[in-house]
C-alpha cells in the first residue's frame, strides 16, 4: 500500500484561532466607518430587497447621522438568508432553546449521544429518512456532524457591522471557540468571515480533538434587483486521535467507581497510536437574472439561474507506529496510512417561472462530475482485484412547485438521473395549512431511491481484512409525514417510514477474525415509526419543557437499532433582575433513553456498525444550568451529569466508550453591533 505526506500537524487549529480573532477584530475596525447610514436603506426584512425610495432630506453633520443611525438600527434588520432563501434575523434572547443549542454543534443535539470528548462523535438514536439526494455521500459519517454542508452556510444583510463570539470551555487543556464578522459595504453587498476551532485532550488517553472551521460568504444584488449574487468558500480539518476505546478488562473498573479509578486517565485503551482526519473545501456560487419582473403591470416572472458548487475532501487513518491486531493482519507492519478521496464537480442551470395565480415554478438540469477513490489498485490473497477508482458524470433533472394562498401552501420537488453509473431518483410533497396564528399544520410526502455511500461500494485499507468492492442496489425509502403546531403548548411530528434494501455495517460473522466489520445490503422491508412531541408548561416565572420521542422498528434483520423511548425534561427559573439590566434563567435537565442494542463504532472507517450483543442505556443524565443575559451577551454555566457518582457508573456513549462523568463548564456567547 501506499503512504500519504502529512498535511497535517496535531493543534494546527488551536494556534490559528487567536490570529484569526485578531483578524476579525482588525475586520470589525477597518470597515466599520464603511457603513453609516440609515438602516431604513435596507428595505424589509423578508428578504434581499431593494433600496426604498425616499424624499431628500437636509443634509446632517456626520455626527450628527452617526447618532441617528445608531439609535434607529433595529434588530429585525439584521436579517440572515438561509440556503432556501428563507429569511430571519439575528436573536440575542435568552430562551431554553438557546441552552439547547449551546454545544459543540451550536444546534439542537437531541437524539445525539456525544462522546466523552468534545469534538469526538456522536451516536445516533434516531433516523431521518426523508431524501432529496440524487448523488452517494462520501462516507466516514461518523466524521460529518461538525462538516458544513452547502445547507448549513447562511448568508447575511445587515445595517452596521455585526459580530458575534462564542466560546466555552472545554476538557482539559483546551477550548471551543466560533468567531464571525458580517459586513454591509453597501445596501448591494455583503460578506462575512467566520472560523470555528476546538481544541481538546480529554479525560481519557490519546483522545485528543483539534478542529478548525473557517466560512467566508458573500452576497450581491443590483439596485434594480434583477441580478442577484451569492456563494461561500469553506476550509474544514477535523483532527481526532483515535485509540479503540477501553479495553474489555478495563470495563469492570470503569463501572466499579473504586476512587482509585475516577481518574480516567489510568485506562488502558485499545490502542494508542492512531488518528484520523476529515479535510475537505469547498468553493460555491450561486447566481440568476430576472428577464421579467414583477410589478404593477406585470404578474410574471421569469428567472435564469446558474449554480457551480467545487468540493475536494478526503478522510485519513494514520498510524504512526505499528499495525494493532484490533483490526486484524495489515499488509505493512508499521506506518499505516489509509486514504480515501473525493472531488465533486456541480454544476446546474435552472428557470423559473412565477405567476400569482399558478404559484412558483422551476425546471433545472444538473451535471455531478465526480473522482472517488484511492491512487492503486489491491490484489488480495485470493486474487480478487480491488480497482481504486469510481469516476464519472451523473446528467440529472430536477423540479420544484410551490403556490401560496391565504393560509394554505403547496410545495413539491422531484428529481430524477437522466444518464451516469448511478441511477437515482425521488420525489416530495408537502402541504401546510395555517388555520390561524397559533394553528398549523402540514403533510408531506417522500419517496427515494439512490445509491449506497461511496465507501460501502469501494474501499482500500492497509489492513487485509477492509478491502471490498461491492454491486448494491439503490437503497429505497418511503416517508410519510405529519405535523401539528400549536403556539407554544404542542408540537407533534410523526413520521411512517418503509425501507427496502438498506445498507449498513456490521461485523462479519462467517469470518474467522474478530472485528471485521463490513458493509451488509438488508434484502428485507424495514418498517420505523417515529412520534415526536414537544410542549413546554408555564406557571408564572417556572416552567416545564419537554421533547419526548417514541419510535418503533420491525426488521427481522436487526439493522436499525434505535431506542424506543427518548425524553429531554427540563425544569426552570427565569426572571428579570436587577431592574431588569439581566435576565436569569436557571433549571435542571433529565436527559433519558431506555436500554437498546446501541451501535458500536469502528475508528478506522469513522463509521458506527450494528451490534446485537449487548444492551445500552437506561441511565438518568442530570444537568444543572445558570444563564444570564446582559444586554447583547449571553452566560452560560453548567454542572453536566452531575448524578454521575451516585446513580451507576454504567453509562455509555458506545459500547468500550464511556460517557461523560460529572464536569463544570461555562461560557458566553456576545454580539457586538455598530
Amino acid at each position: 500500500m501506499f503512504n500519504m505526506p502529512k498535511t497535517f500537524q496535531l493543534g494546527k487549529s488551536h494556534k490559528m484561532i487567536k490570529g484569526v480573532l485578531a483578524c476579525l477584530f482588525l475586520c470589525l475596525c477597518t470597515f466599520s466607518n464603511a457603513q453609516r447610514r440609515n438602516p431604513g436603506d435596507f428595505g424589509a426584512p423578508g428578504g434581499v430587497g431593494s433600496p426604498i425610495n425616499k424624499t431628500a432630506a437636509p443634509s446632517k453633520s456626520k455626527k450628527t447621522q452617526d447618532s441617528e443611525n445608531q439609535e434607529k438600527a433595529n434588530i429585525k434588520d439584521y436579517i440572515i438568508i438561509s440556503h432556501q432563501n428563507d429569511t430571519t434575523y439575528v436573536d440575542t434572547t435568552l430562551t431554553i432553546q438557546k441552552e439547547y443549542k449551546f454545544n459543540y454543534l451550536r444546534r439542537d443535539n437531541f437524539g445525539l449521544m456525544p462522546f466523552s470528548n468534545l469534538g469526538q462523535t456522536y451516536n445516533t438514536q434516531t433516523f431521518n429518512f426523508q431524501n432529496m439526494g440524487l448523488m452517494p455521500n462520501f462516507g466516514a459519517r461518523a466524521r460529518h456532524f461538525n462538516y458544513f454542508e452547502v445547507e448549513d452556510i447562511n448568508y447575511y444583510r445587515v445595517p452596521t457591522p455585526l459580530t458575534e463570539l462564542f466560546f466555552k470551555t472545554a476538557f482539559e487543556q483546551g477550548q471551543l471557540v466560533d468567531s464571525f464578522i458580517t459586513i454591509n459595504t453597501s445596501p448591494e453587498f455583503n460578506f462575512s468571515i467566520a472560523y470555528k476551532g476546538l481544541r481538546s485532550l480529554g479525560k481519557y488517553q490519546h483522545i485528543l480533538t483539534s478542529t478548525g472551521n473557517f466560512r467566508f460568504t458573500s452576497n450581491y444584488h443590483t439596485k434594480n434587483n434583477r441580478y442577484n449574487f451569492r456563494g461561500h468558500i469553506v476550509t474544514q480539518d477535523l483532527l481526532n486521535q483515535e485509540n479503540g476505546g477501553l479495553r474489555d478488562s478495563e470495563l469492570d473498573f470503569f463501572e466499579s467507581g473504586a476512587p482509585e479509578y475516577i481518574d480516567r486517565s489510568i485506562f488502558n485503551p485499545a490502542f494508542e497510536n492512531a488518528e484520523s482526519i476529515l479535510l475537505g473545501k469547498r468553493f460555491h456560487l450561486e447566481h440568476d437574472y430576472e428577464l421579467i419582473k414583477k410589478d404593477s403591470l406585470s404578474k410574471n416572472a421569469i428567472k435564469l439561474g446558474h449554480i457551480m458548487s467545487f468540493e475536494d475532501k478526503y478522510f485519513q487513518f494514520d498510524q504512526t507506529s505499528s499495525a494493532t491486531s484490533y483490526f486484524g493482519d495489515a499488509f505493512v507492519t508499521s506506518r499505516i496510512k489509509d486514504r480515501a478521496t473525493l472531488e465533486n464537480f456541480y454544476n446546474k442551470v435552472y428557470v423559473s417561472y412565477s405567476n400569482n395565480l399558478l404559484g412558483d415554478l422551476q425546471f433545472s438540469l444538473s451535471s455531478n462530475n465526480y473522482n472517488y477513490g484511492y491512487n492503486q489498485v489491491v490484489i488480495l490473497q485470493d486474487n480478487t482485484i480491488i480497482t481504486n477508482r469510481l469516476k464519472g458524470n451523473i446528467l440529472s433533472a430536477e423540479g420544484k412547485y410551490r403556490k401560496q394562498y391565504k393560509g394554505f401552501e403547496l410545495d413539491g420537488e422531484f428529481g430524477l438521473n437522466i444518464s451516469g453509473d448511478f441511477e437515482g431518483n425521488f420525489i416530495n410533497a408537502k402541504a401546510t395549512f395555517n388555520l390561524n396564528e397559533d394553528i398549523a399544520a402540514s403533510a408531506s410526502l417522500n419517496h427515494s431511491s439512490r445509491a449506497p455511500n461511496y465507501n460501502t461500494l469501494l474501499y482500500q485499507s492497509n489492513y487485509k481484512l477492509y478491502n471490498w468492492q461491492n454491486n448494491f442496489n439503490n437503497i429505497e425509502t418511503q416517508q410519510l409525514a405529519f405535523q401539528l403546531r400549536y403556539k407554544q403548548l404542542a408540537n407533534i411530528t410523526v413520521d411512517l417510514n418503509t425501507i427496502s434494501d438498506y445498507v449498513y455495517f456490521k461485523e462479519d460473522q462467517t469470518s474467522v477474525e474478530p472485528y471485521q466489520i463490513r458493509p451488509f445490503q438488508n434484502s428485507g422491508t424495514i418498517t420505523y415509526l417515529r412520534a415526536k412531541l414537544e410542549n413546554e408548561i408555564r406557571l408564572g416565572k417556572f416552567a416545564l419543557n419537554n421533547t419526548v420521542m417514541y419510535q418503533n422498528v420491525q426488521d427481522d434483520n436487526n439493522s436499525i437499532n434505535v431506542p424506543e423511548l427518548i425524553t429531554r425534561n427540563t425544569f426552570y427559573f427565569s426572571s428579570h433582575l436587577f431592574k431588569k439590566a439581566m435576565y436569569l434563567q436557571t433549571g435542571v435537565t433529565l436527559n433519558y433513553f431506555t436500554e437498546y442494542y446501541m451501535n458500536a463504532y469502528n475508528p478506522l472507517l469513522a463509521e458506527f456498525y450494528v451490534q446485537n450483543d449487548e444492551e445500552f442505556g437506561g441511565f438518568p443524565r442530570l444537568d444543572f444550568f445558570i444563564n444570564a443575559k446582559i444586554r447583547q451577551t449571553r452566560l452560560f454555566l453548567k454542572a453536566e451529569h452531575f448524578n454521575s457518582a451516585f446513580t451507576g457508573y454504567n453509562y455509555y456513549s458506545a459500547p468500550n466508550y464511556p460517557y461523560r462523568d460529572f464536569v463544570v463548564r461555562f461560557g458566553v456567547v456576545w454580539n457586538f453591533f455598530m
